[in-house]
């Protein structure tokens, strides 16, 4: 800001006064906070927020919960790598010369302005966002790969003479590329795959690499033969993988894999187990390619498509080329369910266009799927079904033996402009659910907040955009229930959502503009990848997750499963001659006590080692009041568990930032008065303090506690 033009505006308001006296001063948000508090007012209670903005009628600032989606998804896999990566830099040591996890947090905190992750920051600034980003993933890998060497190196195992295992990651295998598994294994060497389990519970999930080789088997860490899964990876996968990988790293994969290799991993809390994948020794009797079954809408058949190796079932036409149906054998849901593609169009209008921050639309166009067919591959531990919907959207679905959910991945792009029309793409799912115009969407992926299309609880709304004045920001996800099921949806990333007619919900995915919205960005929302000199739309390849749940059951799923969204495995290989690394490596590890797992209702949400080597630790319960019978309840953490590995000296409770101690700040908190009768006033529970003996932590429901631990 120039201060010279802004005391030269305010000075002709100061002389105003008329004795001539000015008190002037820079105020600050406690400053003000305390003169509000001064005036001895009562203030009424509001409990939930102010979304969705307008600054003016037909201009919705909701657009930005979707722009810059691959921003928005970089940033949301740094900050779950990055939780990952401090609790590794935790167990293995802080090392005060060597690597550490500063630059990452220092980039993810300034991805949090709000022109970073918001996407509305200029072009060559988001660029320089993303750069951020990388220099931090590079700096906190090396962490994490020499926390792992420390930690599956075991000294009463290995001699001296033994090399520091060198492990690497994969940070691009959202594009189907890794080259640390796509090595030829015909050699006698095995592929180490390290899993570590970032959760405070013991979790079970599938794993899914390329692999150059179909003749594969998967071994556990007690060397014991597991089930395996190839998958082909078909060409929408390759040309993804191929040309983003030119334009990150300037070269094409020196290898092109033939498959996914599919299995299920599990590990211990803040643990990690290693799995072995070799040659098989005898070629296998059947071939990878019979565990495809390809559907064609010109062949004889049946309409009515199955897919799903567990208890959850979909249902597709082969005929429309599209889903139908969803079938919980388990649980007996059985719901009509249809999803579709469709884009609105931006607004061009001089007055105001749709842009980086508005979104405008005019008109909306559906998508009907491609008149290729419906190819399903199937296998023992899932299921795909891809589809084409055109020349530019391509759909993987998923469903998984032992999971209740369906997973669909999608490729959006590049979104064509040579028509001269912006687009905004979105996926909608149609069901027959009486919702009664109501859904609900997270608040920063902690609380549920109602939300009722066309209402607002404050004043009287006037409907002026149906669509844009009715979306919201969707960080966990959002659902819709009647009086029998409850239809959720959980994202990968941060996006916009509504649910514009009874039974539905809708996602943005993408957005492509042409025109700048006039709030300050002065540019268009046209995000072009280049390689060779040549420049195409972006495109986005991302995943949301679906379930229908008996109503008042489908709380379990969001929270449990969100935390597995935000914090997914971490993936480290390395290659080992013939079965020697049992002999000389840890291959199962737990950080905590082996016996002990964290509550079903809470989440670690930051154990990170201080400068001073003291240890910051925030425990936070997962579920609200009411939200679940058996889990809205008190929950207690035993700390000696927790960290079964040190001895606990002394535990000082923090606020939330850590910046002060939990008795300091409650002695200066304001007590406000509020409007209405007391009765009308929830009450609060908290978990009481921490008995130093005992070193138990309680947490109430939507709680946040924050600790400082010294260690002897």
């Amino acid at each position: 800001m120039d201060f010279c033009n802004f005391f030269s505006a305010l000075l002709p308001l100061l002389v105003l006064e008329k004795d001539g006296r000015v008190n002037a001063l820079y105020s600050t948000p406690s400053i003000y906070t305390d003169a509000k508090y001064a005036t001895n007012e009562a203030w009424p209670l509001k409990t939930d927020d102010y979304f969705p903005y307008a600054d003016r009628i037909n201009a919705y600032w909701t657009g930005y919960f979707t722009s810059r989606p691959a921003l928005k998804g970089y940033v949301r896999t740094m900050s779950g790598y990055y939780l990952a990566a401090r609790q590794l830099e935790f167990l293995k040591g802080r090392s005060k010369a060597g690597p550490n996890t500063d630059y990452l947090a220092d980039a993810l905190a300034l991805a949090q302005h709000h022109d970073a992750v918001s996407g509305t920051s200029k072009q060559h600034v988001a660029n320089d966002y993303a750069k951020r980003l990388s220099i931090g993933y590079e700096e906190a890998a090396k962490v994490v790969e020499t926390s792992l060497a420390s930690i599956t190196r075991s000294s009463s195992k290995t001699d001296s003479g033994n090399k520091v295992t060198m492990f690497q990651q994969c940070l691009l295998l959202n594009i189907s590329y890794c080259p640390s598994s796509e090595v030829d294994l015909s050699n006698g060497k095995n592929l180490v795959v390290v899993v570590y389990n970032p959760l405070g519970w013991k979790r079970e999930d599938i794993i899914r690499i390329p692999v150059i080789d179909g003749n594969v088997i998967v071994k556990d860490h007690r060397g014991n033969e597991i089930e395996s899964q190839l998958v082909p990876l078909l060409n929408a996968s390759l040309a993804i993988r191929n040309y983003y990988s030119m334009a990150y790293l300037g070269k094409f994969p020196s290898v092109t894999p033939k498959y996914w290799l599919a299995f299920s991993a599990s590990a211990p809390p803040l643990g990690l187990n290693t799995y072995f994948i070799s040659s098989r020794k005898q070629k296998a009797t059947a071939a990878p390619s019979k565990n495809q079954v390809v559907y064609s809408s010109k062949e004889k058949q049946k309409d009515v498509i199955e897919v799903g190796p567990g208890d959850l079932k979909l249902v597709f036409s082969a005929k429309q080329r599209k889903l139908i149906g969803y079938i919980n054998s388990r649980t007996k849901v059985k719901e009509t369910v249809r999803q579709s593609y469709s884009f609105y169009t931006g607004a061009t209008d001089i007055k105001q266009a749709s842009g980086a921050y508005i979104f405008l639309p005019n008109g909306t166009n559906s998508l009907k799927p491609d008149h290729q067919a419906l190819t399903v591959l199937r296998g023992p531990i899932l299921d795909e079904v891809h589809q084409r919907i055109n020349s530019w959207i391509y759909q993987i679905t998923r469903v998984y033996k032992g999971k209740e959910h369906a997973e669909f991945e999608f490729i959006v792009g590049p979104i064509p402009i040579s028509d001269g029309i912006g687009k905004e793409v979105v996926t909608k799912i149609l069901t027959h659910m009486k919702t009664s115009k109501t859904f609900y969407t997270d608040s920063s992926g902690r609380d549920f907040l109602e939300r009722i299309r066309n209402y607002r609880k404050d004043w009287n709304l006037d409907v002026n955009q149906p669509v844009a004045g009715n979306y919201y920001p969707i960080n966990l996800g959002m659902y819709v229930k009647d009086d029998d099921k409850e239809l959720s949806v959980l994202v990968d990333r941060s996006m916009g959502g509504a649910s514009i007619k009874d039974g539905e919900l809708e996602l943005m995915l993408h957005r492509r503009l042409l025109h700048d919205d006039g709030r300050g960005v002065a540019e268009a929302l046209n995000e072009t990848v280049c390689v060779q000199n040549k420049c195409s739309g972006l495109t986005i390849v991302g995943k949301y997750y679906l379930r229908i749940d008996p109503l008042g059951e489908a709380a379990k799923w969001r929270r449990s499963f969100g935390q597995e969204i935000y914090s997914p495995f971490l993936l480290a290989f390395t290659q080992q001659e013939g079965d020697g690394w049992t002999n000389s490596h840890v291959s199962s590890f737990s950080g905590m006590d082996p016996s002990y797992v964290l509550p079903d209702n809470v989440a670690m949400i930051t154990l990170q080692e201080l400068d001073n080597g003291q240890v910051l630790l925030r425990l936070a319960h997962l579920y609200e009041v009411g939200e679940d019978k058996d889990l809205s309840v008190m929950a207690s953490v035993q700390l000696k568990k927790v960290f079964a590995h040190k001895k606990i000296n002394k535990v000082t409770e923090m606020s939330l930032s850590a910046n002060q101690g939990r008795v300091e700040m409650e002695k200066k908190r304001l007590v406000w008065k509020v409007k209405g009768s007391p009765e009308e006033v929830p009450k609060v529970v908290r978990g009481g303090p921490v008995d130093p003996a005992a070193l138990v932590v309680e947490l109430a429901p939507m709680e946040i506690r924050t600790f400082v631990i010294d260690f002897n």
